[in-house]
């Protein structure tokens, strides 16, 4: 996830248990792999025309490589250091991420105006880990920082958290999202869910990229490229008559 994790992960392998390096290394791998996956799989879901079959085969792989990605930064960051608020708040960012695509998945596999099981536990992870950070957030704004984070980092995606909890609340509800409304649910939630992809690489590893990258319009550029994919493909949604027939067949 955060470019602390994968630093960390390389200065423990070497000194590390047999049985821990391998576990870690692995989960290095993974985490590293599935990321790389997930960003091109994620640009190509975004790109080609919706509801198609190269869609549903990108949508496809990138969710899976997001779930290897996060489940790789949640393990590790446990078995690093269980009990720093660095390596907590990433497995708190794990759990945000790989929400964000299990309830964008799940937005349009679920046939319109129903909910499940799933949906009542997923608001309830997304609201505790809003919860979580917020409160992380509390004792930064109390001591300057928390572990190397302003009170930003934890209010804002804490407050994200606890936006999406309650839209979850909302659609629970009503019994279900519908037409348009169940789109754009699918759709805002996969593209943030690659945007915690994008700038986890692009801005947050920019340390282990050569030196003339640093800072480069480029890597921001390609890091936010999802806020623009998600605006463009909104617009469309909601108000392009072009897009009703492929939202029909999705």
């Amino acid at each position: 996830m955060a470019g602390q994790t994968t630093v960390s992960l390389w200065q423990t392998i070497e000194t590390s248990p047999w049985w821990l390096y391998a576990v870690l290394l692995s989960g290095l791998v993974v985490h590293v792999t599935g990321g790389s996956v997930a960003i091109v799989s994620g640009y190509a879901a975004a790109i080609v025309k919706k509801g198609g079959s190269r869609h549903r085969m990108f949508g496809k792989v990138f969710a899976g490589a997001m779930f290897a990605m996060t489940g790789a930064a949640f393990v590790a960051a446990n078995l690093l250091h269980p009990r720093r608020p660095m390596e907590l708040a990433n497995v708190a960012m794990a759990a945000l991420a790989a929400y964000l695509v299990a309830t964008g998945w799940m937005a349009v596999r679920r046939p319109p105006q129903t909910t499940a099981t799933f949906e009542r536990v997923a608001a309830a992870v997304v609201l505790a880990d809003a919860a979580l950070m917020l409160s992380w957030g509390a004792r930064a704004t109390a001591e300057g920082s928390f572990d190397g984070y302003a009170p930003a980092f934890y209010y804002g995606f804490g407050g994200f958290a606890a936006f999406a909890g309650a839209l979850d609340l909302w659609t629970i509800a009503r019994g279900g999202a519908a037409g348009a409304g169940r789109i754009a649910r699918h759709l805002w939630r996969m593209c943030f869910g690659l945007l915690v992809a994008t700038g986890s690489f692009f801005l947050g590893q920019q340390k282990i990229m050569p030196a003339w990258l640093h800072g480069s319009p480029v890597l921001t550029t390609l890091a936010l490229a999802p806020l623009a994919f998600l605006a463009f493909w909104l617009i469309r949604v909601r108000i392009g008559n072009r897009f009703r027939p492929a939202t029909a067949a999705a």
